[in-house]
């Protein structure tokens, strides 16, 4: 249970302690009151801390780096709040443990994390290194305050310009400057100064931040050369696999990719985060009995937290409905009522609830309201809101409908037309064919797709390359008219483009990509699990102005979310022996 403590002030200062011993608690309360802190919220259980840190922005963390409770620990909660971006660049987050190896600084280096406090420390020590960390984040406040005022090119620009010149916390500025280019798609520019921290102190992060420019430039498979050489060097490095699992999916190669999540999920057990890509991963590879365990784990976990995607309790919901688990169904019900009742207008909810009510009419065998919500959804196929992870599910329901023996004579129509529209790489494709596996004719139906879908691309290029830049425009719009498929509407874009000086008529052209594009909506240009784009292992995470509940990407608007971190030689004391002992 969470307790406050609290005295007026005209400028409070709000502290967070997290410890399960009540003990250390009271100690460090009354050591940050000498210090000044006039607010203090204490936590015994790291589930009330990560609630409390969802709602509440504090000055000051200090939390206990092991926790009693079986599968938690100060870690594995920090690594939590930078993936969900809960850590504001504001708050001063330390580590406070009995005992810290090397490694176990430098994985909390690689986290949003300010320092570590090694017991038993004095009210002194404690107020020169909340110092020193509040020093830091005033030396780096003109960057910030450039990204909060949403002007990212100075930000960027600022970032270089200290990295150059190695004022203090140079490194600390390198990593969000690389952050910021590589969220402003100028891959090449963060690629060099990702490559230039690695020539001036070979950091693990720097060396992920290359792969992760790789990914986005492109370079899946370059990433995953970098990446294994990566994890050849500290096979222990979570956020690695993190990443080398994000391009394995999205080169379409699933069994490396689940054998990865695996591993980083055995690294740090609790992450739910993780467990939620091992379970997905699992559910599209055909293990059920692997989906069933880890999904149903995620959700017992952080259901409640921001770091849950309800993508997980759909597929859940199906394992459930393999193993014909009435209750397990029930409870995914249950658990859709409680979400729906706090996010009433999502329309993403609403379809993954109507997938899971359907699910349970099949299993009580109401098989014609079944069919109705079947039917309702697919009149959404080509709707500009109907994305790839609508797709999935209402592939993997009309293969369940086809293996219960359910006939509907428009099923392989709806899964062609889904095929049609967002088989566009083989990643896309391999998720989308694995999610209807239950029964392999659709599954080679999706696949089918994308062999038409290249086609149609290869025809339409060798006509551009013939000289008819204008008929290939034509014939990509065509198709991507029919079919909704955004790949082939970027194919006529770039081909416009490329050739509008040579066109007698661009612009009614281009008036009509644009037009179509309207009714096409957002489509994604790779493979992910759930929704990925917003968790970047190995980046930088920073709140800036907006709604935080709703982080959005710099390169679609014009404010993001970024994670940042330290160096391992920042997070301790400068005299404590631990800060010179190598890896």
């Amino acid at each position: 249970m969470a307790t406050e403590n609290d005295s007026s002030a005209a400028a409070p200062v709000l502290a967070l302690i997290v410890d399960s011993n009540a003990t250390s608690r009271s100690i460090l309360v009354g050591q940050l009151r000498e210090y000044g802190v006039n607010r203090i919220v204490q936590c015994s259980r790291v589930q009330d801390a990560r609630s409390r840190l969802e709602h509440t922005v504090f000055d000051y963390v200090l939390c206990d780096q092991y926790f009693g409770e079986a599968g938690y620990s100060g870690q594995t909660l920090l690594d939590d709040l930078r993936r969900a971006q809960l850590l504001p660049f504001s708050t001063v987050f330390f580590m406070v443990t009995a005992e810290a190896s090397y490694a176990a600084v430098a994985e909390a280096a690689e986290s949003a994390l300010d320092g570590y406090l090694l017991k038993p420390f004095t009210p002194s020590a404690l107020f020169e290194r909340l110092s020193l960390a509040r020093l830091r984040k005033v030396h780096l406040k003109p960057i910030f305050d450039a990204i909060e005022a949403e002007d990212f090119e100075s930000a960027a620009r600022l970032c270089v310009e200290r990295f150059e010149a190695r004022k203090p916390y140079w490194l600390y500025a390198a990593r969000i400057g690389s952050e910021l280019l590589l969220r402003l798609s100028r891959h090449d520019e963060a690629r060099t100064l990702f490559e230039a921290v690695i020539a001036a102190r070979a950091l693990p992060w720097a060396k992920l931040g290359v792969a992760r420019a790789q990914i986005e430039s492109g370079q899946a498979a370059r990433a995953v050369t970098t990446l294994q050489e990566l994890i050849g060097d500290d096979a222990s490095f979570a956020d690695a696999y993190d990443v080398l699992g994000r391009a394995q999916v999205e080169l379409g190669n699933f069994s490396q990719a689940i054998e990865t999540y695996r591993t980083a999920s055995g690294l740090t057990p609790d992450s739910v985060v993780r467990l939620q890509k091992l379970g997905m991963m699992s559910y599209y590879m055909g293990d059920r009995e692997t989906a069933t365990k880890v999904l149903a784990r995620a959700a017992i976990l952080g259901i409640d937290s921001k770091l849950f995607d309800f993508q997980s309790l759909v597929l859940l919901t199906f394992a459930y409905f393999a193993e014909n688990d009435r209750k397990g169904i029930e409870r995914c019900m249950a658990d859709f009522g409680r979400i729906l009742e706090r996010h009433p207008s999502s329309v993403r909810i609403q379809r993954f609830a109507s997938v899971a009510r359907t699910l349970q009419l099949i299993q009580q065998r109401q098989f014609s309201q079944a069919v109705e919500s079947v039917r309702s959804m697919a009149t959404e196929i080509t709707s500009s809101t109907f994305d790839f992870e609508a797709a999935c599910n209402l592939g993997s329901l009309l293969a369940v409908l086809a293996v219960t023996s359910i006939d509907l004579a428009d099923s392989e129509r709806w899964v062609r037309a889904l095929g049609m529209r967002y088989a566009n790489t083989r990643g896309l494709t391999e998720l989308l064919a694995n999610a209807c596996n239950v029964h392999a004719p659709y599954s080679e139906i999706v696949r089918d797709c994308l062999q038409q879908v290249n086609k149609t691309a290869e025809t339409a290029m060798a006509q551009s390359l013939a000289g008819d830049p204008a008929g290939a425009v034509a014939q990509l719009m065509q198709h991507a008219e029919q079919t909704l498929n955004s790949k082939l509407l970027d194919m006529s874009q770039q081909v416009l483009l490329r050739h509008r000086a040579r066109m007698a008529e661009p612009d009614p052209l281009q008036d009509a990509i644009d037009a179509l594009r309207v009714r096409v909506g957002t489509a994604p240009s790779r493979a992910t699990l759930g929704q990925d784009n917003d968790r970047r292992p190995g980046g930088v995470v920073l709140r800036t102005r907006g709604n935080a509940d709703e982080p959005s990407r710099i390169a679609a608007a014009p404010r993001d979310s970024l994670t940042f971190a330290a160096a391992p030689e920042d997070l301790v004391d400068p005299s404590d022996p631990l800060r010179l002992r190598p890896p």
